[in-house]
């Protein structure tokens, strides 16, 4: 328990739920397929049809927004891992 009384690692989420997460990275061929499978790697009844995108101004860059069944912590910890390392992404939010 911390100082303040709750378990260190309480979670303010309330699994399972749906969980938006925001991908941004270089607008290229490819990039959304490969968001989406990683998605489903996470959540295989991921439906790509809920994906989101949006270019930047100069559309240099896409914006995706994916919402995944998220079921636990870990879940959406090794997800995020997961996005932040792949080569086409500069940001999850």
């Amino acid at each position: 328990m911390s100082a303040e009384g709750s378990p260190p690692e309480q979670s303010l989420i309330e699994y399972p739920c749906a969980f938006p997460i925001k991908v941004m990275g270089l607008n290229v061929a490819g990039f959304s397929e490969a968001i989406v499978s990683i998605a489903r790697q996470f959540d295989p009844g991921f439906d790509a049809s809920t994906l989101v995108a949006r270019p930047s101004k100069a559309g240099n860059y896409l914006g995706l927004t994916i919402t995944v069944s998220a079921t636990s912590r870990e879940q959406l910890d090794e997800l995020y891992r997961t996005l932040s390392t792949h080569p086409q992404v500069r940001y999850v939010l």
